[in-house]
């Protein structure tokens, strides 16, 4: 789970109380523990132009998405390998079983509100004045909403705005955990049949969600609610913004098209609720439309299944499983006749467009396969009748390789192969239901409120 700078109360009490929350002075650099240190005002002085995590120790190590890793004035002092988990210093010592998920995210916004933060704290003689609601940084460190007691409504139910980080309104990207929402129950569909036989196919390529084009949605709706997408850093941005003069509305670019900056956001990956029921996104069929919600029951087949293409081991794990899946996208490219929705799993592979190979600095197209991921080419390595943990441990070896850096796409893919037991467009049988307030929270946009032009966010060079 990746930790976030959250709240200046803290950041005000480590600068009054520097001396307690500075770097570890250990020689293992052992990762840095607890609310204060996180909060630590020496963030304040670091030199931090792009995305990279912190790792306090003999001295400061700033670990970049490329593999660089710096001192805390931005000098290169050496190379970070994902796969091993291992910094190389330029004197040829190493720093072994560093785990990003553990380490604190900073980017140079975040570093440029701790600044802020210490130095108001200063101003104020080490007491912060203010309500930490309004320090300008998002303080839920679960990630979810304001209304997570929510009572499992349809995704026409309210959810709260985050707190904004600017007044152009970027909230972070928030952490994908199901924990403390209502959980609904949910009917046999494996006796009942439901509304008939469905397939799931897998991708995740990083675009903006087809939900989040303002075409897409419903403009008459009450409430207005449009998908959510989110900035290479996983930070949510606007859907759509004013143009230069105000009058038109302009969509933000996806990252899959040329100049594009808008990404799905991590925290949409599938998550387990428990053994048994899980939460998902899916791209489904035109004719089923965005922001309505799927509940599948697996039955032990699988799509296109013959004579001589039985169920695997992998398949018959999953028998009898459940996925509440609400849609992001509309696949134009899945098969209607048949209700196919394109499971959204990091690993699945990029398909037709790619954006994550940019966002995660791991090239999805260079020997991975585009339509089926990371298990279409387990399938290929260790045949296409190998062991239920063969297939799992293959996948989870890619997934540590490609999303070591991305703590929520790694957790992603690897429900792939825990939860989902690496199953290959597996058969189940459907019905439309209420969405959970959790797939709510994930899906609506706490920036794009209203279609209205009046309601929409500045032009910002989106």
């Amino acid at each position: 789970m990746k930790k976030r700078v959250i709240g200046a109360i803290l950041i005000a009490a480590c600068a009054t109380f520097f001396w307690n929350c500075g770097s570890d002075s250990s020689n293992n650099a052992s990762p840095c523990v607890g609310a204060a240190c996180v909060e630590s005002a020496a963030a304040a002085n670091f030199t931090v132009t792009d995305t990279c995590y912190w790792l306090p120790g003999d001295q400061d190590y700033l670990i970049h998405n490329d593999g660089r890793v710096t001192d805390s004035n931005g000098n290169e002092i050496g190379s970070f390998d994902a796969a091993t988990g291992t910094i190389t210093k330029t004197d040829g010592s190493t720093i072994e079983n560093v785990n990003l998920a553990e380490l604190t995210e900073l980017t140079p916004e975040k570093v440029q509100e701790i600044k802020d933060a210490v130095e108001e704290a200063k101003n104020n003689g080490g007491e912060n004045q203010g309500n930490s609601s309004n320090s300008g940084i998002n303080s839920s460190a679960s990630g979810t909403s304001n209304n997570s007691q929510g009572n499992g409504s349809s995704v026409s139910g309210t959810s709260t705005p985050a707190e904004s980080s600017s007044s152009f309104g970027k909230v972070q990207g928030g952490v994908a955990d199901p924990t403390g929402y209502p959980v609904a129950s949910y009917s046999n569909l494996l006796a009942s049949h439901g509304s008939g036989n469905g397939w799931n196919s897998r991708y995740w390529d990083a675009c903006k969600p087809h939900c989040a084009w303002s075409e897409k949605v419903d403009a008459n709706a009450n409430p207005y609610q449009i998908a959510r997408n989110c900035s290479i850093q996983d930070e949510e941005i606007p859907a759509f913004t004013k143009s230069p003069d105000g009058t038109w509305l302009k969509g933000t670019v996806s990252a899959c098209d040329d100049g594009g900056v808008a990404y799905a956001c991590t925290d949409m990956i599938p998550v387990a609720v428990n053994d048994t029921l899980a939460y998902a996104f899916v791209a489904g069929p035109p004719t089923q439309g965005c922001g309505k919600c799927y509940h599948f029951q697996y039955d032990g087949h699988f799509h296109n299944e013959g004579d001589y293409n039985k169920p695997k081991e992998t398949h018959q794990a999953l028998a009898g499983k459940h996925i509440i899946a609400m849609a992001s996208n509309i696949g134009h490219d899945v098969d209607g006749g048949t209700t196919q929705f394109d499971l959204m799993v990091p690993g699945g592979g990029v398909g037709a467009f790619d954006a994550l190979s940019r966002q995660t600095g791991f090239d999805m197209r260079n020997g991975i396969e585009g339509y089926g991921g990371f298990l279409t080419n387990c399938q290929r390595e260790i045949g296409t009748d190998a062991s239920l943990e063969a297939y799992q441990s293959c996948v989870k070896g890619y997934c540590s390789r490609a999303f070591s850096n991305m703590p929520n796409l790694l957790q992603g893919c690897n429900w792939f192969a825990d939860w989902f037991m690496a199953a290959d467009n597996p058969n189940f049988y459907w019905e439309e239901v209420e969405c959970p307030q959790y797939l709510v929270d994930k899906y609506v946009s706490t920036i794009n409120t209203s279609p209205r032009l009046a309601d929409a966010p500045n032009y910002q060079n989106f």
